[in-house]
Order: C-alpha cells, then structure tokens, then sequence
C-alpha cells in the first residue's frame, strides 16, 4: 500500500494484520494459534488488530489474551462491533494487561526504525462509536496508518491524504459469489468487501479475516481465511 507523507525510513515497514477473529465455540482455538505463528513467523515491524475478537456474551473473553497473547513485538488493536455487543471495556482491559496498545479515537506514535511512526485507531462504526476528528486530534506528522473495524470508515477519513487504512467485518462476504454478494453488500451500506480500494484519495485494504460471527453459517465459500502482511510504501 502506498502511503503519502511516508518517512523514508519507513518504506518497506512491514504491517501484519489479524481481523474478525471471533474466539469460542465458532472459531477453533487451532486456526487463531496458526494465524499468530503466521504472523510471528513474518517477522513484521507492527501487529495491527481489527477488532472482533469475540461474537456474543458467554464467549470466553479470558481466551482473546491467551490466545493472541504469544503475538511478538509491537501490537496495536481497535475494536469491532461484537465487541462493544459483548464487553468491549474487559476486552479492552485484558488485552491492555497483556502489553498490546488499544485505541478507541485515539493515536499512538511508536519508535519503529528509529523514527515516529503514528497509528491512528477508530472506534466501531457499525455501533456509532467512530470519531474521526477525536482520532486525529494530536496525532504526530509524518508516517501514518490508520486502523478501522468497519471499512465505510474509510469514507469520513480526510479527503485526499493518501492514508492507508486497515479494515475488516465484512469476513470478504463470507460466502462469495460475486456480483450477487457484492449487490446484497451494497444495500446493506457496504460497498467494500475485501482487499484494496481507492477511497477519496487515501487506500482501504479490507481483510476477509479468521472467524464466523453471530447468525452467519458456519463455512466459507469464495473467502478463505486471511492473515494479512501488508508492505507499506512512499507514494
């Protein structure tokens, strides 16, 4: 992905993303532990979480630390609407005890190369909990990315900024079958369904992610699960 404002030093800085991961009984516990040693295996610069980490009440929230808690170096998570449906504040609070760095409308610049390389994490859009003006409010100039549970997000980014955004949700429709997927997506308000968009002048990568969600059958068809490793470039 191409990224405008892109420190030298950064071009190349490698990005693995984890999205939609749906920890209990729909998700194995085998595929979340071979996603994290894909990941670990990479050797990437940053680890970004988009959100999802469980479907329902009753999912064991003490297995989202046990589980993503081996991922090494930095880790960086927003959160999805299942999240917030469930108990997003002691998710929010386990994965903080664990070392990641979580955001809600927030950013954080982190050291990577030696030079300040900025996140910038919204909040769930389906549940009406996106701020993108809070997000950006003091973020740090220069190499930027943006994380988002819900990739209409991308369409409130600033116009024009030549911003890489993160995303999941949509499980890259779980069950594809092309252009029928993408109508029934459309009426329901989600015009990107998986990888990369040209959105207004800044780059969406959406990721088909690991899991199943709530009320969504239990396979699927066109839309593997994902791990992402995301190569971030000058534009």
């Amino acid at each position: 992905l191409h990224v405008k404002g892109l420190d030298p030093v950064h071009d190349g800085v490698r990005i693995g993303q984890l999205s939609d991961i749906h920890i209990g009984a729909n998700t194995p516990d085998g595929r979340v532990i071979s996603a994290v040693d894909a990941i670990n295996d990479a050797h990437v610069d940053v680890v970004a979480l988009t959100g999802d980490y469980v479907t329902r009440p009753g999912d064991p929230l003490e297995r989202v630390p046990e589980l993503l808690g081996r991922l090494r170096g930095d880790v960086v998570a927003v959160f999805g609407n299942h999240d917030h449906w469930t108990d997003v504040k002691t998710i929010r609070r386990s994965l903080d005890k664990t070392g990641f760095c979580t955001l809600r409308n927030e950013n954080t610049t982190l050291s990577v190369r030696g030079k300040p390389f900025t996140i910038l994490g919204i909040d769930d859009g389906v549940t009406r909990h996106a701020d993108v003006a809070q997000t950006f409010k003091g973020a740090h100039a220069g190499s930027r990315l943006v994380l988002a549970h819900a990739p209409p997000t991308a369409d409130k980014l600033p116009p024009g900024a030549g911003l890489a955004c993160l995303s999941g949700h949509t499980h890259g429709g779980q069950v594809f079958l092309g252009a029928l997927t993408e109508g029934i997506f459309l009426r329901a308000g989600q015009p990107y369904i998986r990888g990369r968009y040209d959105v207004n002048g800044n780059t969406l990568y959406v990721s088909r992610g690991l899991g199943f969600g709530r009320g969504s059958p239990l396979l699927r068809i066109g839309s593997e699960p994902e791990v992402t490793i995301v190569t971030l470039r000058a534009a």
